[in-house]
């Protein structure tokens, strides 16, 4: 029987999609052909992306319909290791896994279009978080129509970029497509740009922060998981050719805004005008992604902890109203002291650590239930799991070694966290598992 307070596989399959496209796919090439020029170099770096995200997409769609709970990392870990190792990694998303995202993508979406509209970027930022905010705190209903509508539209408008962008004869383009990539791709650099590229690719696991909320998580969580992230991938992959197509490499070399510049190679000079508002488009409905997701590993841990339990309550709606307006303060905090970039450097490195520490538990649960299956089974076990944690290794090293500072601000992080969880623990006594 379908119940009130869920959402099909359309909606759950739009917040990964959501959850994936941000700026980043805008925004980093540029960067990349610095030191990574050849166009077979290029396709390898995305290439790999997917299939990181693909194989982290297969691992939590086999924990979530094992564990089906919300809260992702922070219920797998807790499942699957310890309640010590799973709360440090709620309190990664509770502090800073999603408030900083939203902050950043909100604050970017006021400078792609402020100054068309005549307004200041802050207020615009913060009128679209407690306007999104808002909304989530109604209904699921409501959310889901907000996040169906923004998802749609933003997956049309990149869509209609690509098909223009293939159609259109450019003069030059930066294609270059020797044996060059062989060496290319054994340099530094090139293990550099793939950490960017994992950045872009981050939201692949959104649907699995909110298995409670979907219908039939058995069938409809490995569908969003897989289906949401395919589509994103063979997204990212044709955009970068057109983005390579249509110009020349010196002109993109370097450069931030490459949507814009490409933008305005295909529609002349009101490309740049066109494609600010497509991408703030974009942002409204990647930050109404995580305003929906963050909230439910808040809530869910605090239904665990009793320090935080008065974030657990829900609304008759069964919206963690809560929980929602919690994440909201902390990103409006950030918004005001203009922190979040900082706090989106040095988060980077622990987020990418629960991720493989979460894809880990598929081996636990393999091993404690030998052939039992009471859920999805990830295909090709236990390569999946093994690719990803040998590309998660890949970025975390290069993470250390590129920002050992902000690396290691976010480990103190965890310390604080740690030292919250031990007074939660002395204060209130045992935590709930």
């Amino acid at each position: 029987m379908k119940k009130n307070n869920s959402i099909g596989v359309f909606t759950a399959t739009a917040i990964v999609v959501a959850n994936m496209i941000g700026a980043g796919i805008f925004t980093s090439l540029g960067f990349q052909l610095v030191d990574t020029v050849n166009t077979w170099s290029i396709a390898i770096l995305w290439s790999l992306g997917a299939l990181m995200a693909l194989c982290g997409a297969v691992s939590y769609a086999e924990l979530g319909t094992h564990w089906k709970r919300s809260g992702g990392e922070y219920h797998f870990i807790s499942k699957a290791f310890n309640p010590l190792l799973g709360y440090l990694s709620g309190w990664v998303s509770l502090t800073i896994g999603f408030s900083a995202p939203v902050a950043l993508s909100a604050m970017a979406m006021g400078a792609y279009i402020g100054p068309y509209m005549e307004i200041s970027e802050i207020v615009l930022a913060i009128a679209a978080i407690l306007v999104i905010s808002m909304i989530h705190s109604i209904s699921l209903k409501r959310s889901s129509v907000l996040q169906n509508i923004t998802t749609t539209l933003k997956v049309v408008l990149i869509l209609a970029f690509i098909v223009a962008g293939l159609t259109k004869s450019p003069e030059t383009s930066a294609f270059i497509m020797d044996a060059g990539w062989k060496n290319e791709i054994l340099l530094p650099a090139f293990a550099v740009s793939f950490v960017y590229v994992t950045f872009s690719y981050s939201g692949w696991n959104a649907a699995a922060y909110i298995v409670d909320e979907i219908r039939d998580a058995r069938k409809n969580l490995p569908a969003a998981l897989l289906l949401g992230t395919v589509i994103v991938s063979v997204l990212y992959l044709l955009l970068n050719f057109v983005f390579l197509f249509q110009n020349p490499l010196d002109a993109i070399q370097g450069e931030l805004e490459i949507g814009q510049i490409t933008a305005i190679a295909i529609f002349g000079l009101t490309g740049g005008k066109l494609i600010s508002f497509a991408i703030a488009l974009m942002l409204i409905s990647s930050v109404s992604a995580m305003v929906w997701a963050g909230p439910r590993v808040t809530q869910v841990m605090a239904e665990d902890h009793s320090l935080w339990r008065w974030f657990s309550i829900k609304t008759r709606n069964q919206i963690p109203l809560r929980a929602i307006w919690l994440q909201t303060t902390i990103t409006l905090i950030l918004v005001f002291t203009g922190t979040f970039e900082q706090v989106l450097i040095y988060s980077g490195f622990v987020l990418q650590l629960f991720a493989a520490i979460a894809v880990l538990g598929v081996f636990v649960v393999r091993r404690k239930n030998r052939g039992v299956t009471n859920g999805f089974r990830s295909p090709l076990y236990p390569i999946p799991q093994l690719i990803f944690l040998l590309l998660s290794g890949w970025v975390l090293v290069y993470l250390f070694v590129a920002q050992p500072l902000e690396s290691c601000l976010g480990l103190l992080n965890l310390l604080l966290g740690f030292i919250i969880y031990r007074v939660d623990k002395r204060v209130f006594g045992v935590t709930h598992d």
